[in-house]
């Protein structure tokens, strides 16, 4: 009986992990989405326009508003069916900031909660007391990271990883350590009724866990996948406008790559086409 009280507790709690995880991701690539999406770069939303900016790669800033583009802080030309297609472009980022934004705080609420649940389950006096105050904290860390990033308008990939990494990623380890803790220290102790009562909270907090943390992700799920029309309308954009580079190259924001395959060489193959058409 110890060895599966043990292993399933372990399961459980990297559950929690997984959900807690799975924000890093979102509104990247779902079903709805025709491709897998990401960019290259960070990106400052303003009144003043949208600017795509890196420190490793050419072009380094781009910055577009009202159908004007200027690469590198040269302006550029373009087309009069260009510069629509650039304004209707801008309009598509910054509609879709503010999905993500919720999309990403909902989902550290997801993950926290998930966390905070498996406390008050497993943990006890003193330690719970301090664990929740804990898991308070990074929640509210986590969450002013995202307002003050995306949700203020400016995007870092490495800035969201170090949100994730940083309050939910730590969060759930130090939550791994103490209740596998608590579960070997029953196991071992050779007390019956101890190690009953801590599998009777287990299985009671799987069942409660799992029909709560469905019925969130269904609705998570359902935000994620409003996003893809979106991205798909951006890459859609991105496709069919003639802009090129002074090295004759187009103007790509964003990287499209196509979904579920097994091979990087065909994934390249395809971004190239993308790239060229």
């Amino acid at each position: 009986m110890r060895h599966p009280f043990i292993a399933g507790t372990a399961v459980l709690v990297l559950s929690v992990a997984a959900a807690a995880g799975q924000a890093r991701t979102v509104g990247f690539s779902t079903d709805t989405c025709d491709h897998d999406y990401s960019t290259p770069y960070d990106v400052d939303l303003t009144a003043a326009g949208l600017s795509f900016h890196r420190t490793d790669g050419e072009p380094a800033k781009i910055f577009l508003h009202d159908g004007a583009l200027r690469v590198d802080g040269k302006d550029m030309a373009v087309s009069r069916s260009d510069a629509e297609a650039l304004r209707r472009y801008e309009d598509g980022v910054r509609k879709l900031f503010p999905q993500v934004a919720e999309i990403a705080r909902e989902g550290v609420q997801m993950g926290f909660s998930a966390m905070t649940s498996v406390t008050l389950t497993f943990a006890d006096g003193d330690q719970r007391a301090s664990m929740l105050e804990k898991l308070k904290r990074k929640q509210a860390q986590a969450l002013r990271e995202i307002d003050e990033g995306i949700g203020a308008g400016h995007w870092s990939a490495n800035r969201m990883t170090e949100t994730f990494a940083g309050s939910v990623s730590d969060s759930v380890g130090e939550l791994v350590g103490s209740v596998t803790s608590g579960a070997v220290s029953a196991a071992l102790s050779g007390d019956s009724a101890k190690v009953a009562a801590l599998q009777a909270r287990a299985e009671s907090l799987d069942k409660t866990m799992d029909r709560e943390m469905d019925k969130r992700s269904h609705a998570l799920e359902a935000k994620t996948k409003a996003i893809c029309p979106r991205l798909n309308e951006l890459a859609e954009l991105q496709r069919g406008w003639k802009v090129r580079l002074d090295n004759g190259k187009p103007l790509e924001l964003m990287t499209i790559k196509p979904k579920h395959s097994d091979d990087d060489d065909s994934d390249e193959d395809e971004h190239k086409k993308v790239a060229s058409s």
